[in-house]
């Protein structure tokens, strides 16, 4: 992937917000109504082809498809993998029994009507397959088309990680945990592996890395970090062989707009996320609870062939952060481990549960303008 060698490049994390008319009709899909398949095929390519053209005309530098054409960066699995059945109770407050919920119960009560509440939940009752191969082919030729103008543009492609399907669905067929965690590895391995045939980057998401320290009240942080040990591990084995100079890695906390003060610490885990077999980092550092973590990149022991993608504007607030502030994030992070090795982002998907649509999409847009040209003033002292 390329580097920040002559000025500071700039990118995100994933997902954008969906035309209305087509996000309603992916809804409608989704929930079991019948769509005119050949025009719903059209309709994607025309908004991949738009949205990679606004991040272009926002001076973003490594561009993606918006995941326009999913509804959800997480629920997407439900029709790309086989041995799953629907489970029709699963609705209720994802947040109801996290270190969250305890102290501030009535705000989270909120999350109860989230998107993250709202998908479909299933259950596995046979051997997970991967089932998604014609899905994962429409993505990849949508991106190719969108970009194909432009050589020069490096490419992005998200791609959930193990553990996130492991926590979404449930196992009624594996005997253990771990069994259920890696079949799944292997069946995301082959989208994986698709993304990367197509020469594009493959960024993996996994927010319940950080996630399940508040995910789970009774949990220390030792046992949190036992329990990403073995997901690390998992993820690992369901990208060997793959360079890890074509792998970006995202992490967050799942939670947008809240009080937040159980999020986990980064430098609790960051050896952790280090560990995993990718070329770049991508984390949340610009929201009031995490901004001071840059330091924590003095001492973490970045490898020198890794690079970070630190979040400077973020989808937690409204507020449009202004280019200077973006460009002062930038230059921490580039005295604490090189100019050479960061890139701007951003905290996490502005439109990750398309349905929420928490932030506008001109305010969407707008951090995006701001993250743009606040690389380019980082790169104006940096260079």
């Amino acid at each position: 992937m390329n580097r920040s060698t002559t000025r500071t490049l700039a990118t995100h994390v994933g997902s954008l917000p969906r035309p209305h008319d087509l996000l309603a009709t992916l809804l409608g899909k989704e929930e079991g109504r019948a769509v005119d398949e050949e025009a719903l095929d059209a309709r994607v390519q025309e908004a991949v082809t738009e949205v990679v053209g606004l991040q272009r005309d926002r001076g973003i530098d490594v561009v993606n498809d918006g995941e326009v054409g999913k509804t959800s960066f997480l629920a997407y699995v439900n029709d790309r993998l086989g041995g799953f059945e629907p489970i029709t109770d699963s609705a209720g407050n994802p947040w109801g029994e996290s270190r969250e919920a305890r102290d501030f119960p009535e705000y989270y009560e909120a999350a109860a009507g989230s998107g993250a509440a709202v998908a479909l939940h299933m259950r596995a009752v046979g051997p997970v397959t991967y089932t998604g191969h014609d899905a994962i082919a429409r993505d990849i030729a949508h991106l190719e088309e969108a970009t194909k103008d432009r050589a020069d543009t490096e490419v992005f492609m998200s791609a959930i990680s193990p553990t996130n399907v492991e926590g979404w669905q449930e196992n009624a067929f594996y005997d253990t945990d771990e069994e259920f965690l890696y079949a799944i590895g292997e069946a995301m391995r082959e989208e994986y592996l698709a993304i990367i045939d197509a020469g594009l980057l493959l960024q993996i998401d996994d927010p319940g890395l950080l996630t399940t320290y508040a995910m789970r009240a009774d949990w220390t942080v030792e046992d949190t970090r036992a329990w990403a040990r073995t997901r690390v591990e998992a993820l690992n084995h369901a990208l060997r062989g793959i360079p890890t100079d074509r792998v970006r890695f995202h992490t967050c906390y799942s939670i947008n707009m809240g009080p937040r003060v159980h999020d986990m610490e980064l430098r609790d885990i960051v050896d952790l996320m280090l560990e995993i077999d990718a070329g770049a980092y991508s984390f949340e550092a610009a929201n009031p609870r995490h901004e001071h973590e840059w330091r924590v990149w003095e001492d973490a022991g970045l490898p020198d062939d890794k690079i970070i993608i630190p979040g400077v504007v973020t989808n937690s607030s409204v507020m449009v952060e202004h280019p200077d502030t973006v460009a002062e994030r930038l230059v921490r992070f580039a005295s604490a481990v090189g100019r050479e090795r960061v890139m701007a982002g951003a905290d996490c998907g502005f439109a990750s549960f398309a349905i929420t649509d928490e932030l506008d999409r001109r305010i969407v847009w707008a951090k995006l303008e701001a993250l743009g040209e606040g690389a380019r003033r980082a790169s104006e002292q940096l260079w």
